[in-house]
């Protein structure tokens, strides 16, 4: 697969076509990133609603997501899980993976975001989230990658600075973290140059 930069003159570039400005510029100021910050429902999840017969939410996780967010943790970054929603299928979930940082019940997710930068020991410039829905908009624009999954919101789609080929909770976050996990190797330069 070809690098996903063009390497432009002057300020930026391209990423993967788009020109590069405001938050899609940050992401080149940093060596690599460093915290994964991903939201749950469309994202981790189908965004599906279903409940048990004892009114408990029922939450489907796809596997080798999953699997994703342990190589990335394994190589050595951190990851958090920031909800608007609360379940316990989600907090069951990170303690299966490992993902200590979880807030879950939260309308406002630039507070957590914020939160999750301080104590995982990231810059938000060193941050990707991923997203699919108007609330993920405000830590999106905080982070250097802003990512949003196929099935994301229109307005999602066009602050990232890319877009899954997968929806959320059929392999969205795999797609994402191997392309964070690329990104990371080239050794990204404030210059653009690989």
């Amino acid at each position: 697969m070809a690098d996903p930069f063009e390497h432009r003159p002057g300020i930026g570039g391209r990423f993967e076509g788009r020109p590069l400005s405001g938050a899609g510029l940050r992401f080149l100021l940093v060596s690599e990133i460093r915290l994964l910050v991903l939201d749950v429902d469309g994202v981790l999840t189908p965004g599906d609603l279903m409940y048990g017969p004892g009114g408990e939410e029922i939450k489907r996780f796809y596997v080798l997501d999953g699997s994703a967010i342990r190589r990335w943790r394994e190589a050595g970054y951190h990851a958090a899980i920031i909800s608007g929603r609360s379940s316990t299928a989600v907090s069951r979930r990170a303690a299966d993976l490992g993902v200590s940082f979880v807030r879950q019940g939260v309308a406002d997710k630039v507070e957590p975001f914020l939160e999750a930068c301080k104590v995982l020991g990231a810059s938000p410039d060193a941050t990707a989230v991923v997203g699919d829905d108007l609330l993920d908009i405000p830590m999106m624009r905080r982070c250097a990658v802003p990512i949003a999954v196929a099935n994301a919101v229109p307005a999602v789609k066009r602050l990232a600075r890319f877009v899954t080929r997968r929806a959320g909770g059929d392999g969205a976050v795999l797609e994402a973290v191997e392309r964070l996990m690329r990104l990371n190797r080239n050794g990204l330069r404030a210059s653009g140059d690989r």
